[in-house]
C-alpha cells in the first residue's frame, strides 16, 4: 500500500520500440516487440529496482509492447499487473493506418479541437488525461512499462491540472523508446 504522507513516484519506462510501426498511427494496435528488446528492458528495470529499493511489482497495459516486458519480469519473480487504465489513446478507425492514408481534413479537425475531438471516433485526449490522472498504483514508487501518450498525459495532468491543451502545438513530443520518467 502507498504511504499517504508521501506522494507516490511512478517509475515509468516507455516500452521498447515495436516492429513495423514507422509512419503508422499506433494507439491500441497490438504490435510486437522483439523478444531481445523486451528482455533488455526487463533487465534494465530489474537493475534499477534493485539499486533504488523498488517493489518487485510491474504495472503494464495489456498491449504486448508493454506486457512482454512484464512477462519477463514475472518469470524472474516479479508480480505483473496488466491494467487497462494504462492503455494508449484509442485512435478508433485510424489505429494501425499509415498516417498518409488518413485524410488531412480529419487530422485538421482533430488539431482544431485537440482535447475534445475523438480521432477516428476513438478516444478524446481529455479522456486519456482523466484516466492517466486518476490511476493509482498498488505500491509506493511503482514501476510501469508505459505508452508515450499515457506518460505525456500523466505529466500534463500533474503540471496543468484542470487545463487540457487547446491546440495540438501545445502537446509535447513523445519521449524516446526506453526513456525513464519519474512521474508524480
Amino acid at each position: 500500500m502507498s504511504n499517504p504522507a508521501k506522494p507516490a513516484t511512478l517509475w515509468a519506462w516507455r516500452h521498447p520500440q515495436p516492429e513495423k510501426v514507422a509512419g503508422r498511427c499506433i494507439g491500441r494496435t497490438d504490435v510486437a516487440v522483439p523478444a531481445r528488446r523486451a528482455t533488455r528492458w526487463a533487465r534494465r528495470i530489474q537493475k534499477a529496482a534493485r539499486r533504488h529499493g523498488l517493489a518487485k511489482v510491474v504495472h503494464t497495459s495489456p498491449l504486448q509492447r508493454c506486457a512482454s516486458v512484464g512477462r519477463y519480469l514475472r518469470r524472474w519473480g516479479w508480480t505483473h499487473l496488466q491494467m487497462p487504465a494504462l492503455l494508449e489513446l484509442d485512435f478508433g478507425t485510424w489505429d494501425g493506418l499509415p498516417w498518409r492514408d488518413i485524410p488531412q481534413n480529419h487530422i485538421d479537425q482533430w488539431c482544431e479541437a485537440f482535447a475534445t475531438h475523438a480521432p477516428g471516433g476513438g478516444e478524446a485526449l481529455q479522456s486519456l488525461l482523466a484516466r492517466a490522472a486518476a490511476w493509482t498504483p498498488v505500491s509506493h514508487n511503482a514501476v510501469l512499462v508505459a505508452h508515450a501518450g499515457w506518460m505525456l498525459a500523466r505529466r500534463w495532468a500533474h503540471d496543468h491540472p484542470q487545463q487540457a491543451p487547446q491546440q495540438a502545438a501545445q502537446w509535447p513530443a513523445s519521449p524516446p523508446y526506453g526513456t525513464l520518467w519519474r512521474l508524480p
